[in-house]
């Protein structure tokens, strides 16, 4: 029974947490996006208190466009993918976040838009636009 439990608790800690799983997919996105040219401003930027909304990367593109990156990492496509799983109610929440951050920094709004990255199977997929603010 010892045997059978030290090997199972090695197994165990060995496996990556969802949350570095997470941070290590938002490092590969944040790397293609700055290759393609975009600039970081923040990230993981959340609203405060409860019930409200998280960006994982706010960055810009040349020309200026504001750019609100959600990041979703999937083992495989089999149900629909990482961009599949970003549905209205998460959408919901990104541009609620996205509000708060363009009301914290005044002055004229630049363009805006919603992009998700999926990261599958060590593979970065971007999606520009992938949805809009209602």
């Amino acid at each position: 029974m010892t045997f059978l439990t030290k090997k199972f608790s090695a197994s165990v800690a060995q496996t990556p947490s969802s949350k570095g799983q997470g941070d290590a997919a938002e490092d590969q996105a944040l790397q293609h996006l700055q290759q393609q040219g975009l600039k970081l401003l923040q990230r993981n930027y959340r609203t405060p208190g409860r019930g409200g909304g998280e960006i994982d990367l706010i960055m810009a593109e040349p020309d200026g466009t504001l750019v609100f990156v959600e990041v979703r990492k999937r083992a495989s496509a089999s149900h629909g993918g990482a961009a599949a799983s970003v549905g209205p109610l998460k959408q919901r929440r990104i541009i609620f976040a996205a509000h708060h951050y363009l009301m914290r920094n005044p002055g004229a709004l630049p363009p805006c838009r919603f992009d998700v990255v999926g990261v599958e199977a060590g593979q970065v997929q971007w999606l520009r636009a992938a949805f809009m603010a209602q």
